[in-house]
Formats: C-alpha cells, sequence, structure tokens
C-alpha cells in the first residue's frame, strides 16, 4: 500500500500541464531532475514486489508473489468498460474487481455495450436472488444425501494451479435426488457453492500457484450414462444452472474432460450441446475410456482421485469425492485468504499509463512487458532475491522522449484525473 502511494504521489506531482513560456536551462535541469526522480520511483516500486518477499528466516508467517498479466488492449477495454458503469451507478465497490469485467467483456467478445447489458441484468439477478448473502444465510441441511445420490465436488488442483471439478454423472440417481430435495434448493446449493469458490477457493489457488487464477478444469464421468440418467427433471435442472452459470459467471471453464464416453453418452451429448454456449462446447474433450495419460498430462497423480487413474485415495477423509481437497483447507493459506490478501492489486496504473503514451507518441520502445507482479504485505521468505540492478541514467535520447511523455501524461491526467481515474485512486486501485 505505502509503495503504490509512493508512485501515486510521484506520478501525480509531475503530471501537470505544462508552460507556454519557455523556460530556462536550469528550469529545464529541473524538470529532467524530477521525471528522473518519477522513473525511479517507478523503478523501485516494481523491484521492490521482489525486495518484499524478503524477510525473517524463522518467521512461520506465509509470504507469496503472485503474477498478474495484463494485456495493454484489455486493460483498455476493461478501463472503457468501467467508466461506463460507473457513469450509469452500475459498479458497486464489492464488484469493481479487473478480473471480473475482463471475463464478462470475454462473454460478449468485447462489446462494452452488450457487456454493459450483461453486467446490468447480473446485479439484477443478485438482487433477486440473494446471491450477495448465500454464502452466510443458507443451510443446504440434506448435502450429504444429495452428495450421495448426485457425486461431486472439488479435489485438489491441475498442473497450472487451477482447482479441478469431478462430477460422476454414471452414478446419478435423479429419481431419488429429487426425493431428497428439490430443483430450487439444489440450484440455491449450486449458487452457494459458486460464491464460496469466488472467495475462497479461487484466492488460495491462486496463493498456493503465485498466480491469478478465476477458472477451474472440470472432469465429468459419464460411465453408464444414457437417456434413462436424463429425465425431465434432471433436463429442467441443467438448464437452470447453465443459464445461472452462464449469465452471472461467465468465463470461469478452462476446460472439461468428458471421460467413459460410450454410445450411450454420445446420443445424450448432442441433445445437451443444444443446452451449452458455442464457447463452452469448444473447452470440451469427450474421452473414450482410455483417458488416463491424458488426465495425467494436466493433473498430478497425487492430485488426481485413484478411480480416475490417479494415487489419491482421501481414505482419512471418507473417501476422494467427500473430501474437498484442495489449497483452501490449508490454515495459513485459508488466513492469507481471510486477510484479503490473496486480491490482485490491479492498480498497475503506471505500467498502462506508459504503454499508452508511448503508443501514442509513435515510440518503438517497450517501458514494460505486459505482465505486472502483487505481492501482499506478508512476512517472510527464506530465499535471498537479488538485488536489482540500479536504472540507467537517462540519455539525451530518453530525455526528449521522456519529456514527450511527461507532456502527454499531463495532458491525459487533467483530462482523466475527474473520472475516478486518478492513480491513487485508479480504475483498479490498491486497497
Amino acid at each position: 500500500m505505502a509503495a503504490c502511494e509512493t508512485v501515486a504521489g510521484s506520478v501525480e506531482r509531475h503530471m501537470r500541464p505544462g508552460s507556454d513560456v519557455e523556460t530556462s536551462e536550469d528550469e529545464r535541469k529541473a524538470r529532467l531532475s524530477l521525471k528522473q526522480k518519477a522513473i525511479n520511483a517507478s523503478y523501485r516500486f516494481r523491484n521492490s514486489l521482489s525486495r518484499s518477499r524478503r524477510g525473517r528466516r524463522h518467521s512461520r508467517v506465509m509470504s507469496v508473489s503472485i503474477v498478474d498479466e495484463h494485456d495493454v488492449e484489455e486493460l483498455k477495454a476493461v478501463d472503457s468498460l468501467r467508466q461506463a458503469l460507473i457513469l450509469e451507478e452500475l459498479l458497486p465497490k464489492k464488484h469493481d474487481d479487473y478480473h471480473m469485467m475482463l471475463r464478462f467483456l470475454k462473454a460478449r467478445k468485447f462489446d462494452v455495450e452488450k457487456t454493459k447489458q450483461m453486467w446490468a441484468d447480473m446485479l439484477q439477478w443478485r438482487k433477486e436472488f440473494g446471491a450477495d448473502t448465500v454464502l452466510e444465510e443458507y443451510d443446504f441441511k440434506e448435502v450429504d444425501e444429495v452428495l450421495q445420490y448426485y457425486p461431486q465436488g472439488h479435489h485438489g488442483v491441475d498442473r497450472e494451479g487451477r482447482p479441478v471439478y469431478i462430477e460422476r454423472l454414471g452414478q446419478v440417481d435423479a429419481n431419488k435426488l429429487m426425493q431428497v430435495t428439490t430443483i430450487d434448493r439444489y440450484v440455491r446449493y449450486h449458487v452457494r457453492e459458486f460464491e464460496r469458490t469466488f472467495d475462497v477457493k479461487f484466492p488460495a489457488c491462486a496463493i498456493a500457484a503465485k498466480k491469478h487464477i478465476d477458472q477451474s478444469t472440470t472432469i465429468l464421468d459419464v460411465q453408464g450414462v444414457g437417456l434413462k440418467n436424463f429425465n425431465k427433471a434432471a433436463r429442467d435442472l441443467v438448464q437452470r444452472i447453465q443459464k445461472i452459470d452462464g449469465d452471472n459467471y461467465p468465463e470461469t471453464l478452462n476446460r472439461m474432460f468428458i471421460i467413459n464416453a460410450g454410445s450411450g453418452f454420445r446420443l445424450l451429448w448432442s441433445t445437451v450441446k443444444s443446452f451449452l454456449d458455442p464457447k463452452t462446447t469448444a473447452k470440451i474433450h469427450v474421452l473414450g475410456n482410455k483417458y488416463q495419460s491424458k488426465l495425467l498430462e494436466i493433473i498430478d497423480a497425487s492430485e488426481l482421485p485413484e478411480f480416475l487413474g490417479g494415487s489419491c485415495t482421501c481414505a482419512d477423509k471418507g473417501g476422494c469425492m467427500r473430501s474437498d481437497k484442495g489449497p483452501w483447507n490449508d490454515p495459513d493459506i485459508l488466513k492469507m485468504v481471510q486477510n484479503g490478501e490473496a486480491k490482485c492489486c490491479t492498480s498497475r496504473l503506471l505500467t498502462g499509463i506508459e504503454e499508452k503514451l508511448l503508443e501514442e507518441a509513435g515510440s518503438p520502445v517497450k517501458i514494460t512487458p505486459k505482465r505486472s507482479s502483487f505481492t501482499p504485505e506478508a512476512a517472510s521468505g527464506t530465499d535471498e532475491p537479488k538485488k536489482p540492478a540500479a536504472p540507467p541514467p537517462l540519455n539525451e535520447a530518453a530525455q526528449t522522449k521522456n519529456e514527450l511523455i511527461a507532456d502527454k501524461a499531463a495532458a491525459w491526467s487533467s483530462q482523466n484525473l475527474d473520472k475516478n481515474y486518478a492513480v491513487s485512486k485508479g480504475p483498479f486501485s490498491c486497497p
């Protein structure tokens, strides 16, 4: 937080409109000195991310550095959407999140107007459904019986750190399922678990993987599935869940593996596909009964249940489908999640400004890669990071280029600081 304020202050102080009066040589040197200090401050800020990993060797507090990649064009698109949402008062603080807005933009192919409508519909649905309180208020007492007739749940992570979600559809008994719960109650349970995934599981996976995570890998075991498993109640349930997920939690599926797909399922699949978005079906891989090697390419054996070709049994947890195995059960990681330390500090506005200004200046030089990092204020780490090299001094060409950037920055700042786009309170500001 202090680093964010330092950079914000440095940049804001030097992003002011220039004077039309010709400056003296001393004033010019003073400007260059201030610009050099601003660049140094930016440089120190970026390298403070790695220095912050240094701590007491015997501290028991965990330290993590989460890599968060930002594409410049996506940054611009998210900012455009954000400004549109702010103007129409459609951006509650809870949802002022770069990655959430980006997922909605992707779902509408970066059409801001269509995304804005989708976003507004999502807010209305959350209000009517009570999604903001379902995690705390909804008690799904029949969960054990439901899992008996509909085996499902998260188990471990894939090799990229994403949570793995498994359903054993061949063991679903739709008739008995509807005897122990109702479609409405199950849908509410489904939403509760989705909210838990975003509030706890994705952040825990991000901390464990040291990079942003907001998608899952899904495995559907369809051994024995046929038309008998897909009665009217099951069809209604699938349709409602798919609509809720697609409308309100878009772009959360990284990939899906449908295993043990026999002839009966392949007939069923042609029907199920009609309920799914084409972008979703493109992520789905239908496999037969020789799926083990493919799954092990994606998921380590220790994270994959034995019945899927892995080595995990979760014998002490009542089996893999009841264990809810994952980094979200680690007390240290869970504490960091509860402290909000996994939230991405996406106010790398300095990087975005530099890229934008360099593009407008027609400069081929890249100030930073399309990637930034967030380091929570955690205490420790046993590895001593290498001391970063000092930033190079400005040569005459660099001074000229930075003068051009500073002038454009001043104009850009004066136009946008009144639009909640100030560096210290930017579109993705540090909490």
